[in-house]
């Protein structure tokens, strides 16, 4: 028994390591920095028709190998701009799609001859200022709205990304359902002659989505690393301490809603040259319930966690094209049912790795923190 003048002494808490994040971090640098090189490598040769008998059943039968792994690209850049918005600063997107069309349907209009603005612009001048048209709408739609929390900001959020699909489509200059065609790729030229970039061979438009990706993954370290990072950690672990604590919140809020909307306006922009067409059909809800579930389940917080679940959600479907189901099934493939079998894997995923596939240290840290509570408050 215990008087009132000894201390009560607690037990510490207890986390399980992850042996692979231990062994990672024990290797020399020049040992990471060559594991890092032979994993880039590996991504720039997935595509090449001579390594996929190595790959086993991984590449896709029904749809041309090169042209998954270009939607796998752009989902990927999708769940890492949403990472930074969901992931690191601690805010509930459900609209992030809008950002996505706002990128494609700059990229259109500005290139299109036809189009009421008659711009008829180089498609790599349109790139540029579909990310500051992105960054400026993120601004916009953020200054009036993120002084609301949680389930609130995530109503508001979906309210533009249904704005932006609402003017889509009733809006004439930009077309509806008809939409744009014939968005240029971006230029350049073979040995032959011939264009680079083109719908026939999709590998130089996934060469270009890896290039973007690394790109994008150095800038979101870097930031992460930062200041800016740290005062983002704080505001997800709590904004009201941090206010106290003198972060101004609402400025580091912005600016995440900012970089967020910077990266979904370049997907957008990739997307739309790569797809030739864009219209209001393709930017719809689900798009970002999608993407938001791959972020979720790969892991918030972490950059390879949000790049496995945005590859993972794209691949999946594509992967299941052409799988025959069970007879009694009364279906042909199991294509059909790509999304009742995302929902199980999800659930399944949430029951045993609540953290996701590869949980942030921060992500692991709040759960057993939270764990202690429980166990405390019992």
């Amino acid at each position: 028994m215990t008087t009132l003048s000894e201390p009560v002494k607690s037990e510490p808490v207890r986390t399980r390591q992850n042996p692979l994040r231990g062994r990672w971090s024990r290797l020399p640098r020049s040992a990471r920095w060559a594991v890092l090189a032979g994993v880039v490598v590996l991504a720039y040769l997935l595509p090449m028709e001579w390594l996929e008998p190595y790959l086993g059943f991984i590449p896709t039968t029904e749809t041309d190998w090169a042209s998954t792994l270009v939607i796998v690209a752009y989902y990927v850049l999708l769940a890492l701009g949403l990472n930074v918005v969901v992931g690191y600063a601690g805010l509930l997107d459900l609209g992030y799609v809008g950002f996505f069309a706002v990128g494609a349907y700059t990229v259109a209009v500005l290139t299109s001859p036809d189009s009421s603005l008659h711009a008829n612009w180089p498609v790599l001048a349109t790139v540029p200022v579909a990310i500051v048209i992105t960054m400026i709408s993120g601004v916009l739609l953020g200054w009036p709205t993120l002084r609301l929390r949680g389930d609130y900001l995530a109503i508001v959020t979906l309210g533009f990304a249904e704005i932006i699909r609402v003017a889509a489509t009733s809006a004439p200059f930009l077309r509806g359902q008809t939409g744009f065609t014939d968005v240029p790729h971006p230029p350049g030229k073979l040995p032959n002659g011939d264009p680079l970039f083109g719908v026939i061979d999709s590998k130089p438009y996934y060469w270009l989505g890896v290039t973007l990706i690394i790109i994008v993954i150095l800038g979101v370290r870097n930031l992460d690393r930062s200041r800016v990072g740290r005062a983002w950690n704080a505001i997800r672990e709590d904004e009201d301490a941090a206010a106290a604590m003198g972060v101004p919140t609402f400025k580091f809020k912005l600016w995440a809603f900012a970089i967020g909307a910077a990266v979904g306006g370049l997907s957008g922009a990739y997307f739309a040259t790569y797809q030739q067409f864009v219209n209001s059909s393709t930017f719809v809800l689900f798009f970002s319930i999608l993407v938001l579930a791959g972020v979720i389940m790969g892991g918030s917080g972490n950059i390879p966690g949000a790049i496995l679940g945005g590859a993972l959600i794209a691949y999946l479907p594509e992967r299941l094209r052409g799988v025959k189901a069970p007879s009694w099934l009364g279906v042909q493939d199991l294509y059909e049912y790509r999304f009742l079998m995302f929902g199980l894997v999800l659930i399944l995923i949430m029951i045993f790795r609540p953290a996701g596939i590869i949980p942030s240290r921060r992500r692991r840290m709040e759960l057993a923190d939270r764990a202690k509570e429980v166990t405390v408050g019992e």
